[in-house]
C-alpha cells in the first residue's frame, strides 16, 4: 500500500506567513527521512486563517529540489482555475526537476466560492475540467499539438518542456458525488475518495460501481483507489484519542458551514446535498467522527483500522491528513508522522497490480 500524507501548509492565527512555510517544509524533510512515499498538496484559496498553499506546482518545484526519493502529488490541482496551456508547462517543468517523481492529481473542488474569487463560474467547472485536461494530455504527449474546444483554441503548439516520464505524469482524479465514481471508472483513471462530505460506510458501493464501469469498458488492469483520510498517531490510545479532538471537531463545523452556504450557489447539484450534509457535519460528535471518518489510535491500533479498510474497501494507498483542521501543534503533527512511517508503513506491502 502506497502511504502519503495531505498537506495543506497551515497557517493558523499568531502564525507568521514565514513560520507557516518553514514549519511545513520541516515536515516534509522529515517525511523524507522517514520514508513516507508521497507528499500530496493540497491547493486553497482566499483562506488567510487557513492555509498559504494557494500554488501547489511551486512548492511541488521547491519539495523536488530538495529531495531525492519521495513522490510528490497535487491533491488536488483545481483544472477549471487554470490555464490549460500554462499548466501542462509548469506541471511537465515540476515532473523534469524531480526526475519524473510527479503525480498529477487533478479536481474541480466542491466549492463556488473560490471560482467566484478568480471570476470563472462555478457552473462551467465540469466542462472546463473535461477540456484542460484534455488539452494537457496532448500537450505533453504529441510533439506539436492542435485543439479547438468551448473555451480554448490552439494551433500546432510545440509545448516545452515535456515530461520527464511519457507520455505523462500519473494522473488520479478527485471523486465526491455518486455519479462521478461510474463515469472516472470507464474512463479509466485512479482516484482519490474522500469522506470529508459522507462516511466510511457509504464509499463501498461507490467502489463497487467504479470498479464495474472499468471492468465494463475494457481497460486492462487494476481500477486504483486512494482513500485521503485524517489519521493521528500517538504512542497511547488517550493520546491519540484527546490530542486531535479540538482541530478535528474544528474543521468539520467550519467544512458544514461552507458546505451548506454553498448549497444556493450556482453550479451546485440537488445529488450532492451540500445543505444536508453541511447541516450534519455542524452537529457530529466526535465519536461520529471517530466511527466513520477518521482513524486515530497507536500503531497497533491503527494498523488494525487501516487493514479493516483494506478488506473493505481493496485500497492502493492512503493520503493522511495528519493535521486536519490545523490546530495540531507542530510537534504532535511530527511525532505522529514518525510513528506513521516507522510504526505502521513497514506492516503494508503494495498490492500487485499486475
Amino acid at each position: 500500500m502506497e502511504f502519503g500524507m495531505f498537506h495543506e501548509f497551515p497557517c493558523t492565527p499568531g502564525l507568521s506567513q514565514r513560520e507557516a512555510f518553514d514549519r511545513s517544509f520541516e515536515q516534509i524533510d522529515a517525511a523524507e527521512r522517514w520514508g513516507l512515499d508521497v507528499m500530496w498538496l493540497a491547493e486553497l484559496h482566499a483562506t488567510p486563517t487557513r492555509s498559504v498553499l494557494a500554488a501547489p506546482l511551486t512548492i511541488a518545484a521547491a519539495i523536488a529540489a530538495r529531495t531525492r526519493r519521495m513522490k510528490i502529488g497535487t491533491a488536488v490541482q483545481v483544472l477549471p482555475l487554470c490555464h490549460p496551456l500554462r499548466l501542462a508547462e509548469e506541471a511537465a517543468t515540476v515532473d523534469q526537476i524531480s526526475h519524473g517523481r510527479l503525480i498529477f492529481g487533478v479536481g474541480r473542488s466542491g466549492f463556488p466560492r473560490t471560482y467566484e474569487a478568480y471570476g470563472v463560474p462555478y457552473a462551467e467547472s465540469q466542462e472546463r475540467f473535461v477540456e484542460t485536461l484534455d488539452i494537457i494530455k496532448q500537450a505533453w504527449a504529441e510533439p506539436r499539438f492542435s485543439y479547438a474546444g468551448k473555451y480554448y483554441n490552439f494551433q500546432d503548439i510545440p509545448l516545452m518542456p515535456k515530461p520527464f516520464r511519457q507520455p505523462g505524469p500519473e494522473i488520479r482524479i478527485a471523486i465526491n458525488s455518486p455519479d462521478s465514481f461510474p463515469s472516472a471508472g470507464a474512463q479509466g483513471y485512479p482516484i482519490f475518495a474522500a469522506v470529508r462530505l459522507g462516511t466510511l460506510s457509504e464509499l463501498a458501493p461507490n467502489l463497487r460501481a467504479y470498479r464495474a464501469a472499468w471492468r465494463a469498458a475494457g481497460h486492462p488492469g487494476r481500477a486504483k483507489v486512494y482513500l485521503r483520510l485524517p489519521l493521528y498517531i500517538a504512542e497511547t490510545r488517550e493520546q491519540a484519542h484527546d490530542e486531535p479532538q479540538d482541530s478535528i471537531m474544528h474543521f468539520y463545523r467550519w467544512l458544514g458551514e461552507q458546505l451548506e452556504a454553498s448549497a444556493t450557489r450556482s453550479g451546485a447539484r440537488a445529488i450532492e446535498q451540500r445543505a444536508e450534509r453541511g447541516q450534519r457535519l455542524q452537529t457530529i460528535t466526535y465519536e461520529e467522527a471517530l466511527r466513520d471518518k477518521v482513524v486515530v489510535g497507536t500503531p497497533d491500533m491503527v494498523i488494525d483500522r487501516l487493514s479493516e479498510l483494506d478488506e473493505e474497501l481493496e485500497l492502493d494507498g492512503i493520503l493522511a491528513e495528519m493535521n486536519c483542521g490545523s490546530l495540531i501543534p507542530h510537534e504532535q503533527v511530527m511525532n505522529s508522522l514518525r510513528l506513521l512511517c516507522e510504526k505502521v508503513m513497514p506492516r503494508f506491502v503494495s498490492r500487485d497490480v499486475g
